[in-house]
This record gives structure tokens, C-alpha cells and sequence, in this order.
């Protein structure tokens, strides 16, 4: 009798425990250890927000829902809006915006829409282990959508890249579905730069707001110095590793799903997930802004924290009541203001000291932590790592350049995603053979996904 009782003391002093570390857990718990951004490095992040939420108006020249100080966009600068009629389900919703002050080709995409079943058909279209993709694994319908949408506007963005002089940043941004679209299309981008005219590496960029888990660690952390994420306090999204599909279907009993999720997590070993090479994580350098802290009421002036985690990404599950709330675009481009008001207050642009030493001294930091994140991953041997000194030849960055068309190519070919890197090439894959593979146009010269093209025939 006494063991018994023993016994039942130790299981509910260890659930008292548990329910303990669950409650008092909070978002800024994640990045405590994280050094603070800088303004140079969040400055793009607010506009870019306003530029996502310029897709979902129907006139940019009369907006109906404009933000706190307005778009502040021009709207004669706005290359093309396409809409759900236009993207045939292939994909969400985008804007090509031509931003002559800073010098940017944007590509904004938007997030998530409830109602309509093109979006969940894209979010559908996976499962654990599906798609691999230059050495890792990624989101199989995202990708496609990243490839139609590449196919789609390349000689566009081609054409505005080089009549700009071949200097203008070519930057992919997108919220929550968005996300996941511009990362994966950031990285196709940046292996096959000759789509687009030759465009380097180094003027690419993706802005990952409320990040959808779209790529696997390796990746992640490998394209961590042109991708960045946002993510406000205690957004659910970057910390659900529950596939996509999941989450949305059950969107209306979403806190169950949080706990339950938070639940099972709780018993999985550290190594064990990160030894996962098909468990999926919010892509690149990460940009956490903290606005609460626990048993504070209210929300404090925010505080931006980087950093390019390799363990411990986000891996928690926060209980908040604001967990939904702070997936919000609205919300996210809001503190995203207060946050770069306040980094400019701290930032040494009123002292004397020259701005292009800050930034160079700045830039030669973010190459460094990109270099240890890479060790880092290495030591923990995250399946599919490759080693900083690797990642400096050319000799591997063609190889992928293969890799990845080929994997591109094997795509709704029924090939199974395992075997999809078991072919090889000798010679590089042409990108319009891909796109032959891939896609057919419809009487009206516009892209169908073969597979849909023969279903509606």
C-alpha cells in the first residue's frame, strides 16, 4: 500500500511539474539568450509588412483597409497584382512591386485565406517525407507553388532586374502560406540565378513573416544568410511542428490541437528531433520580437532579438491566450514599427561615426554566425549538414544546382521521394525541360499543373 502511494505521489508530483514548466513558459523564453538586431538589418521588415498587406486590397490607387500611416507605397510602381483568378489555385495571391527608393524588386505574397479551398489544396499536397529537395526535405505543395510562380513571373523579374542596371535587391516576402512559398522560391532562386538574368546570391533576399515550418534543419540553417524570419512573442505557427495540413483543417479547435501537441512533445528527446531528417522548422535567421514577460501585464516597448539557432528553433509550444493573436499580419506589422522606432533611438545614427563601417563590421558578424551555425549543425549531426568549409566551393553549389533541378523535375511524376536523388544526370537538367515535366498551357496560354490539366479534360 505504502508503494502504491508512493508511486502516485511521484507521477503527480511529476505532472505538477509539467504543468508548471507548460504555464510559465512564454515567448521570450526562446530568445534569451539572443543578441539584439540592429536598425540596419530590421529597417525592411515594417515596409514589407505594409507591402503584404497591399495584396489583399482590390485597388491600391483607393485602399479600403489601409494600416496605421497608410501604405506608403506608390502605386504606380506596382508592376503586376495577380489574384486567386489569375493564379488558378497554383498559388496564393502576389504583388511585383518596383521600389525605386530603396532600390528593391519585391515580390510580396499573402497569407492564408479561410475560405478558399486553392489554399488548402496547396497546404494538402504533402505528407512527412514527401519532397526532397537540395539535400533536405521540404513542403511538397509549397514547392510547386514556389516553381509555377518562378515559371510564371521569371522573364518579368528578369526584365526589371536588368533595366534597373542589374543593381536592384530582388526581395521575396510573404506571411503565414506566403511564407513558406517565398522561402522555398528564395532558394530555388539563388541556385538557379541564370533564370533571372544572373542575378548573384548576394542580392536576394526573403522575408519570412509569421514562417510557415516549410524546410528541414539543414536547409534552414544553410540558407540562413538570405532568408529571415519574423515572428512576434508567441506566434503558434514557427513552433508547431504538426504538418501544415493539420493545423488548418482544424483551425476551429486549435488550442486542443496546441496542447495536445504540446503534450506529446514534452516526452520526445531533444536528439530524437533533430536527428529527424523529415521534421520541417521556420527557415533562416531569425527575428524574434518580444513585447510581454511573464507576470507582467500589458506590453512593453519591444525588443528585437537574432540569432541563427540550430537547437532549441523554436521548439516549444507557448499556452498564451495571444499564441493566435500574434500570427496576425496586423498585429506583427504594428510592433514591428515600435520595434524599429525604438532600435533607431538606440542605433548610433545621430553620433559621428560613419554609417558604412557600421555595416561592413555588422555584415562580417552575420557571416560569422552563419559559418558557427553551420558548425553547429554539423557537431549535432543534423542528417544532411554541410560543413561551413563546404558550403565555400563551387564545386558543391553545382552539384546542388543539379540535385535540386532533378528533384524539381521528379515532381508529380509519381516517383517516391526517397528515390527522387537516386537519379542522377550527367549533364545539368535544362529548366524548360523541368517545366515541360511539371506543366501544360491551357487554350488561354496560361500554366496547369499536368496532373490538374488531365483531371479536367
Amino acid at each position: 500500500m505504502s508503494v502504491s502511494c508512493g508511486v502516485e505521489c511521484v507521477v503527480v508530483l511529476g505532472c505538477m511539474r509539467w504543468v508548471w514548466k507548460r504555464c510559465t513558459y512564454i515567448g521570450n523564453d526562446d530568445s534569451a539568450t539572443w543578441q539584439s538586431a540592429n536598425y540596419e538589418e530590421f529597417e525592411p521588415v515594417p515596409r514589407l509588412c505594409r507591402t503584404i498587406l497591399a495584396v489583399y486590397e482590390d485597388d491600391l490607387h483607393d485602399p479600403k483597409f489601409p494600416p496605421e500611416g497608410g501604405y506608403r507605397l506608390n502605386p504606380d510602381w506596382a508592376v503586376k497584382k495577380v489574384a486567386y483568378q489569375e493564379t488558378l489555385g497554383n498559388a496564393p495571391p502576389y504583388l511585383i512591386y518596383l521600389d525605386h527608393e530603396h532600390h528593391e524588386i519585391v515580390v510580396a505574397i499573402r497569407g492564408l485565406n479561410l475560405v478558399k479551398e486553392s489554399d488548402y489544396k496547396v497546404l494538402m499536397d504533402n505528407k512527412l517525407g514527401k519532397q526532397m529537395f537540395d539535400g533536405g526535405y521540404v513542403h511538397h505543395g509549397l514547392l510547386k507553388a514556389a516553381i509555377w510562380m518562378l515559371n510564371k513571373e521569371s522573364e518579368t523579374l528578369k526584365r526589371l532586374w536588368v533595366e534597373n542596371g542589374k543593381s536592384y535587391k530582388l526581395i521575396f516576402a510573404g506571411h503565414s502560406l506566403g511564407s513558406g512559398v517565398a522561402s522555398l522560391l528564395t532558394i530555388i532562386v539563388a541556385n538557379h540565378g541564370d533564370r533571372l538574368g544572373g542575378i548573384p546570391r548576394s542580392l536576394i533576399s526573403c522575408y519570412a513573416v509569421a514562417p510557415a515550418r516549410c524546410m528541414s534543419l539543414n536547409l534552414a540553417v544553410k540558407y540562413a544568410d538570405v532568408i529571415r524570419s519574423v515572428v512576434l512573442q508567441d506566434d503558434f505557427l514557427p513552433r508547431t511542428p504538426t504538418p501544415l495540413e493539420d493545423i488548418f483543417t482544424s483551425v476551429f479547435c486549435l488550442p486542443c490541437l496546441l496542447f495536445m501537441v504540446c503534450l506529446r512533445d514534452t516526452f520526445i528527446p531533444e536528439g530524437r528531433k533533430l536527428r529527424d531528417p523529415r521534421r520541417l522548422y521556420a527557415p533562416g535567421r531569425m527575428y524574434h520580437i518580444v513585447e510581454r514577460k511573464f507576470c507582467r501585464c500589458g506590453r512593453f516597448p519591444p525588443d528585437v532579438r537574432t540569432a541563427i539557432p540550430v537547437d532549441g528553433r523554436f521548439e516549444h509550444i507557448v499556452l498564451s491566450c495571444n499564441a493566435t493573436s500574434d500570427h496576425g499580419i496586423i498585429w506583427i506589422q504594428r510592433e514591428s514599427e515600435k520595434a524599429l522606432a525604438r532600435l533607431k533611438e538606440v542605433s548610433g545614427e545621430t553620433t559621428t561615426t560613419p554609417p558604412p563601417v557600421q555595416k561592413i563590421e555588422r555584415q562580417h558578424t552575420l557571416e560569422k554566425e552563419h559559418k558557427k551555425a553551420l558548425k553547429r549543425a554539423v557537431t549535432l549531426n543534423i542528417p544532411h549538414a554541410v560543413p561551413a568549409d563546404a558550403e565555400e566551393e563551387p564545386s558543391v553549389h553545382v552539384h546542388k544546382e543539379e540535385e535540386s533541378t532533378t528533384e524539381a523535375a521528379s515532381l508529380i511524376e509519381g516517383e517516391d521521394a526517397s528515390t527522387s536523388t537516386g537519379h542522377s544526370t550527367d549533364a545539368r537538367t535544362n529548366w524548360n525541360e523541368v517545366v515541360e515535366k511539371l506543366f501544360t498551357k491551357d487554350e488561354t496560354g496560361n500554366l496547369r499543373l499536368k496532373k490538374e490539366a488531365s483531371g479536367t479534360e
